[in-house]
């Protein structure tokens, strides 16, 4: 196995979650839906009475469905069909974690997007002139989008704080581009 085809690997696992916890949650709803129903039907067996429904009443429900009223019907069958899709969405799409690929050649390197956001913030802040706190940078997939909250009365320079934000984007080599988005408050803080 190359060292590229392990990194390409990795990269893949950190990049994307695993579905075990929908799995998890799924296999214990079964396992407690197949313990109850078993309860039950020892409970029938021994001749007490039931938790919940007997299982002779579950089974006489079940046979009576097609008699029952349509509404409830179509409200059952909608309701199973969205757990279905929800189910089959959560199996085949994939789950992506908050982190960047940063390119480089001798390992595979992966920052989560606060880190990004974080160093973003910063470099804002100072190229806006600008406290540090009344800087805020979300970092998507795909997009840095930049929100500053000026000092009132001093004027902030979108288009130099577009150019640091891109300019620091650009030295991070990111192995998907991300476009940077600055939004700059109409009203500002007093003081700080």
């Amino acid at each position: 196995m190359s060292a590229e085809s392990v990194r390409r690997r990795i990269t893949r696992r950190e990049l994307h979650s695993p579905r075990s916890t929908a799995a998890i949650v799924v296999a214990v709803l079964i396992v407690v839906a197949l313990a109850w129903v078993g309860t039950e039907i020892v409970i029938a067996l021994l001749g007490l009475p039931a938790l919940l429904v007997a299982p002779a009443d579950m089974f006489a429900s079940a046979v009576s469905l097609p008699e029952a009223p349509a509404a409830i019907v179509v409200a059952a069958g909608v309701v199973a069909v969205v757990i279905g899709l929800v189910l089959i969405v959560l199996a085949l799409a994939p789950g992506r974690r908050p982190r960047h690929v940063l390119e480089t050649e001798r390992a595979a390197t992966i920052v989560d997007s606060e880190v990004v956001a974080s160093a973003l913030a910063r470099h804002a802040s100072l190229a806006a002139d600008v406290d540090p706190d009344h800087t805020t940078v979300s970092v998507s997939r795909r997009q840095a989008v930049v929100d500053l909250v000026p000092t009132s009365g001093i004027p902030v320079d979108r288009s130099s704080v577009s150019a640091a934000v891109d300019r620091e984007l650009a030295g991070y080599g990111l192995r998907r581009s991300v476009s940077s988005r600055v939004r700059v408050r109409e009203n500002g803080k007093v003081g700080a």
